[in-house]
């Protein structure tokens, strides 16, 4: 006979927003001053201790994950409500507008990220297996009603929107005025 699993306990009111602090600030520090930023200057940001951060993330690259899948996580729900609340085009178009504040983030990560460390090793395939299906469900419905082409896939626009935005994004418009049929 199999034995009943115990419901996970609920984590307190005040552990999820010093957790949702915490990221937010970090995000925010990454951002700025890259991965190498202090743990004791996040804290501050945050309103927290150096302690509370150690607790959730017992490593720099357990923090720098976190924050990572945070956006990635973030970028594929606008996906979703994008595609549900607009017609294709223009939720691609906000969608690539959001997603560039992920690539934000995700700059002031790049040194961490292209580090070596096998901790990031999981993150390239996370990120494009979060995002792709649902940029995808938005390429499809444009190409279904003509007003995107059908010949890209999210596997390529993805990156090729990250690159851009990288850059400072004043391309990113130029990318999708080819794509989108008006």
């Amino acid at each position: 006979m199999a034995q009943a699993q115990a419901p996970s306990p609920r984590r307190r009111a005040d552990a999820v927003r010093n957790s949702e602090a915490v990221l937010e600030a970090a995000k925010a520090a990454f951002a700025e001053t890259g991965a190498d930023t202090p743990m004791r200057d996040i804290a501050a940001r945050a309103g927290v201790g150096v302690g509370t951060i150690y607790r959730s993330y017992p490593q720099r690259s357990d923090l720098i994950i976190a924050v990572f899948r945070r956006e990635v996580d973030a970028a594929a729900q606008a996906a979703e409500d994008f595609a549900a609340e607009y017609p294709p085009a223009q939720a691609l178009r906000l969608w690539a507008e959001s997603f560039a504040h992920v690539v934000a983030t995700k700059r002031g990560l790049a040194g961490a990220l292209h580090s070596g460390d096998p901790a990031y090793q999981p993150l390239p395939a996370y990120f494009l297996g979060e995002l792709a299906p649902r940029v995808q469900r938005i390429l499809d419905a444009g190409a279904a009603d003509g007003t995107i082409r059908s010949d890209v896939s999210a596997e390529d626009l993805i990156p090729a929107l990250s690159r851009l935005a990288a850059d400072g994004g004043h391309m990113t418009g130029v990318l999708l005025d080819g794509l989108v049929r008006a």
